[in-house]
């Protein structure tokens, strides 16, 4: 039996993509062969990693001037990455501190040698706040504004775009936990990254949207594998690249097309998540820390009123076919991640369970 899995990542995946990679697994393109048996640099890989690339485009608008990597790593190979490809040793970079994974960004570009200049941090309020537009300012010769869009662990995720106040700076974001849930304006990030593993696909690949003027500035010690522009004349095929990972990519993209496009899906994503914050917000059984405006429609945490009651509210959950509820270690309580895939009845069935479990142990 198929469970709502609320896990944070690896996530679960939309049914009908899954259906199909099992009915494909032994014989993909009548090649007799699996996908994972295929030859990255034949004809039918090929295009299926060329269609990928253009269904991204066609997703999020991205254009030509945009280079689209699958690179190996995950979202924290990129940690590395970004600065090795936009700094100097003993250059700035401006950085927005929302919560534990924006936390480890920086800590990684210190490690590269950068001046990581911290222009806003949430520390105060537990990271459950965002800055507030104009509260900040970017210095002189940063090289970039990096923020991550959406905290996973905090449910935290940024409500606008600090174009104003990177004034040129080019705009490094971390998407993670929000890749392809909502139309994004592409042109105006010089680099758009995240991991796989929410939205689109299996865990160990990243998808990078790279501005082109970006490429080639990267150290002379930058592994050719992280050189972002040894990596775009390959076609991100410098090395055999993460096949599988790309193909399932490849069928999510079009389950995403097919269901209407990223529209559909931020009105889907915002209707779930508004539908459990409401459940929350009017109980006094249960609590969420998250300032309003600062909400994650991916991530949703949430507390019990009696903390002694966590480990029977996960242990009937389980039962009732609701898992990887349990929240992150560093934070406690609970989490649901609502990502694309989540549908309308999971919700349900995780809002249901709560009023029942309050309605019992209140």
């Amino acid at each position: 039996m198929r469970v709502h899995n609320f896990s944070a990542g690896p996530a679960q995946l939309p049914l009908p993509v899954l259906e199909r990679a099992a009915s494909e697994l032994t014989d993909w393109r009548s090649s007799g062969m699996s996908v994972l048996e295929v030859s990255h640099r034949g004809k039918d890989f090929t295009a299926c990693a060329a269609d990928a690339e253009a269904t991204i485009r066609r997703l999020t608008g991205a254009s030509d001037d945009y280079a689209v990597l699958f690179l190996a790593g995950g979202a924290t190979g990129q940690f590395s990455a970004i600065p090795g490809n936009l700094t100097e040793r003993g250059d700035t970079a401006a950085f927005l501190n929302t919560g534990q994974w924006s936390a480890k960004a920086i800590k990684e570009a210190q490690r590269q040698g950068v001046d990581a200049v911290v222009v806003a941090d949430e520390a105060d309020s537990s990271y459950t706040t965002t800055p507030d537009a104009g509260s900040f300012t970017v210095p002189e010769g940063a090289r970039y504004l990096y923020y991550c869009a959406n905290e996973t662990i905090g449910g935290v995720a940024m409500p606008y775009v600090p174009t104003a106040e990177a004034a040129g700076v080019p705009i490094v974001a971390d998407v993670s936990s929000m890749y392809l849930s909502r139309p994004v304006d592409v042109d105006a990030f010089g680099v758009i990254f995240g991991g796989a593993q929410k939205n689109l696909g299996p865990a160990g690949m990243d998808i990078s949207l790279i501005r082109k003027d970006l490429l080639g500035r990267a150290r002379a010690d930058v592994p050719a594998i992280w050189d972002w522009k040894v990596m775009a004349e390959a076609d991100s095929m410098l090395n055999t690249p993460p096949t599988f990972s790309i193909y399932l990519l490849g069928l999510i993209l079009h389950w995403i097309e097919d269901s209407g496009g990223l529209a559909a899906m931020a009105e889907r994503n915002d209707a779930k998540a508004q539908r459990l914050y409401d459940a929350i917000d009017t109980s006094d059984f249960y609590s969420n820390p998250v300032e309003k405006r600062s909400r994650s429609a991916m991530n949703i945490p949430f507390t019990l009123a009696d903390p002694s009651l966590d480990t029977a509210f996960l242990a009937g959950a389980e039962d009732a076919g609701l898992t990887n509820l349990k929240g992150h270690r560093s934070v406690g309580g609970m989490r649901a991640s609502l990502y694309n895939a989540m549908t309308d009845d999971g919700v349900s069935a995780l809002i249901d369970y709560m009023a029942e479990f309050e309605r019992t142990r209140a």
